[in-house]
């Protein structure tokens, strides 16, 4: 009796976790290290003899490498435990969500969707850098026209692995953290549907991204990001890495797409019909289903490269009956697809914000719904103007150039709505609102000069030109990116509970929004003087361009550092935000910052529309009119003015 009443001490009951404890990031990387080796020694053994040895050995050390560090980290403990009929405790699911770990719980398989969202963040940071610096490096190639910095070789790798940094870096940089963060908490959850599977999409793109940078020393990629077949049948091993960083990648996005529609489908909070979801809502499960329905191409493209050049297969290969045109459509059918992917997660993080800062509800929730679904079902409509100048189905150009030029319509359709919700608005004039501005002119470039490329006749004369690479920054960089760094500075203070640096943050903006413009106006120009892009030695006629971008590509940079010094310094020692800095009304405003482990203590019913600002009927409407004119006010007159009531109640139960 004595020793079953000291068994039965609460200190003597083994803690949650188990060998989870043991699991981390470091653990992982040491045994994906040893398997890699292993593997690859293996590989080289057996098949050294081969024409394909070499592509084989490192095709296996790489994958030792994914599978042990997801062994490592623990990714396969839970589903394990599960065959082994070993169900996990309120501790262990306590000890999986980071309860009580600290900073420590970033670098574990951790479940807590606020987690997985803080650690895309800081890799879509790590991978920018990375994909920055290639740039830099490529701007210097080109700010002669002599210039033997690297070699032709080493430059057509540095613009492949740029390019394909770049892409996956912006895929994630608002689904990644914001969807994960965020849109959990704005609908009413308390996590995503499939924690578990959330932490996995994390953990599975993490590996990748050494194999990207393993490609410089397996000799590099001569194909640029697009990796053409049959060239890429004939590259060096770093096609290999390229192929399965890229199997990885979209593995990963699928496994969070799948995640985001579920939550946000089947868990939003009582009350809350599609009329009252937030846009951002309603674009990220939108943006999901498309990258469940495009990616998977681009994959489909990689496996089969990857067995033409490992197990002789001839998917690609013309001589062997394989057919190049085969991976031109699988990669485009991805592309420009994927290109909305990247886009539509900035637009909607542009329309969260604007409403906010104008103290005006949405224009026409319904007409950008409307654009959001009409982008989306378009630009799978869409992938062949990419093959205008290639010979392939010459009697499909007029269609695709059709359906090309529709799908400026919806994207004038959300112009329409940012700007008439700004339209005579009470204007606040805080950082996140400078991106909606500096939104709306880059995007408006890009979506211009795209117009004459949809164009048969003027894209056979600037498809090769450095004009195609200006329109394509100013979409994805102009435009996503600069909604991106909205959508950091808007919910920064929901993220870490203090507030970005305002003073730095608007010195960066400036810096950013002159030094983009500077460079691919440049670029424009030369583009149209008929200088080709993918090139590292140019004609004199183009230096002066050439320079001007160069310039103000290290301008970009210079700003681009000032906004990481206000962001790690915010972090750090920051003024504390409150709840709800910025008096908005959509549910993550309404727990704290940060929110704790569970989000909210009593499951919210929500009963009035998220962007209401103005309508004398609700009772929060009150508080904001006091605020007169935010934007002239002082810091402490503005900290002064009670926080808008929410139009939610409060009832324990489950998410309709």
């Amino acid at each position: 009796m004595a020793e079953a009443a000291v068994l039965s001490k609460p200190t003597d009951i083994p803690p949650g976790g188990g060998i989870m404890r043991r699991l981390n990031m470091v653990t992982g990387c040491v045994l994906g290290v040893i398997l890699a080796i292993v593997a690859y020694k293996l590989g080289d053994y057996f098949w050294a003899a081969n024409d394909q040895g070499t592509d084989q050995a490192v095709i296996a050390g790489e994958a030792g490498w994914v599978l042990g560090f997801l062994i490592g980290v623990g990714a396969f403990v839970a589903p394990i435990n599960w065959l082994l009929g070993r169900d996990l405790t309120h501790d262990d699911e306590m000890f999986l969500a980071g309860k009580n770990q600290g900073i420590a719980r970033y670098f574990r398989f951790t479940t807590d969707h606020k987690v997985v969202g803080v650690q895309y963040l800081v890799l879509a940071m790590v991978t920018f850098g990375v994909g920055g610096t290639l740039a830099m490096m490529i701007r210097t190639e080109l700010a002669t026209d002599d210039s033997e910095m690297f070699g032709n070789q080493i430059y057509n790798s540095l613009v492949g692995v740029h390019g394909i940094v770049m892409i996956v870096s912006t895929i994630i940089m608002v689904l990644g953290p914001w969807g994960n963060f965020i849109m959990p908490i704005m609908i009413g959850a308390r996590d995503m549907a499939f924690p578990r599977l959330n932490a996995l999409s994390f953990w599975t793109l993490f590996p990748a991204i050494p194999i990207f940078l393993s490609i410089a020393a397996l000799r590099g990629i001569p194909t640029g990001w697009v990796a053409y077949a049959p060239l890429s049948d004939e590259a060096p091993p770093g096609m290999d890495a390229f192929a399965i960083a890229i199997v990885l990648f979209v593995i990963s996005a699928g496994i969070g797409a799948v995640n985001i529609i579920v939550t946000g489908v089947t868990m939003r909070a009582r009350g809350m019909n599609w009329h009252r979801a937030p846009i951002f809502v309603i674009g990220t499960i939108g943006t999901s289903f498309l990258g469940l329905v495009a990616l998977p191409c681009f994959e489909v493209a990689m496996i089969c490269t990857l067995l033409d050049r490992s197990m002789g297969a001839a998917f690609f290969v013309p001589d062997l009956g394989g057919s190049q045109w085969l991976y031109a459509n699988l990669f485009w059918i991805m592309g420009h697809p994927e290109v909305y992917v990247i886009v539509i997660p900035g637009v909607i993080a542009i329309l969260e914000i604007a409403p906010v800062f104008a103290r005006k509800p949405l224009y026409s929730f319904r007409l950008a719904v409307v654009g959001l679904i009409a982008l989306i079902a378009l630009s799978i409509l869409v992938w062949a103007h990419h093959m205008f100048v290639s010979g392939w189905a010459p009697t499909l150009g007029g269609p695709f150039m059709l359906t090309t030029e529709l799908i400026s319509i919806p994207t004038g359709l959300i112009f329409l709505v940012i700007i008439g919700t700004l339209w005579r608005g009470n204007i606040w004039m805080r950082l996140p609102m400078y991106f909606v501005y500096g939104f709306l002119w880059n995007f408006m470039i890009g979506g211009v000069t795209g117009i004459f490329l949809s164009d048969v006749p003027a894209d056979n004369e600037l498809h090769g030109a450095l004009f195609v690479t200006a329109h394509f920054h100013y979409t994805l960089l102009g435009g996503a990116m600069i909604g991106a760094m909205g959508a950091l500075a808007f919910w920064f203070p929901k993220m870490t509970g203090r507030m970005l640096n305002e003073k730095v943050g608007k010195v960066s903006f400036w810096t950013v929004m002159i030094g983009f413009n500077v460079t691919f106006m440049a670029m424009f120009y030369n583009g149209l003087a008929g200088m080709p892009r993918r090139v590292a030695n140019y004609q004199p006629e183009y230096i002066p361009g050439n320079m001007i971008s160069t310039a103000g590509a290290y301008v970009i940079m210079a700003g681009m550092l000032m906004f990481l010094y206000a962001i790690v310094s915010s972090w750090r020692s920051g003024d504390i935000a409150g709840p709800n800095p910025w008096h908005a009304k959509s549910l993550e405003w309404f727990v704290p910052s940060p929110p704790p482990l569970e989000n909210f203590e009593v499951l919210p019913i929500v009963t009035g529309d998220p962007y209401g600002y103005g309508e004398s009927h609700t009772k929060h409407t009150s508080h904001l009119g006091a605020m007169h004119r935010p934007h002239r006010s002082t810091k402490s007159k503005v900290e002064a003015v009670a926080d808008p009531t929410p139009e939610v109640a409060a009832q324990d139960g489950d998410h309709a």
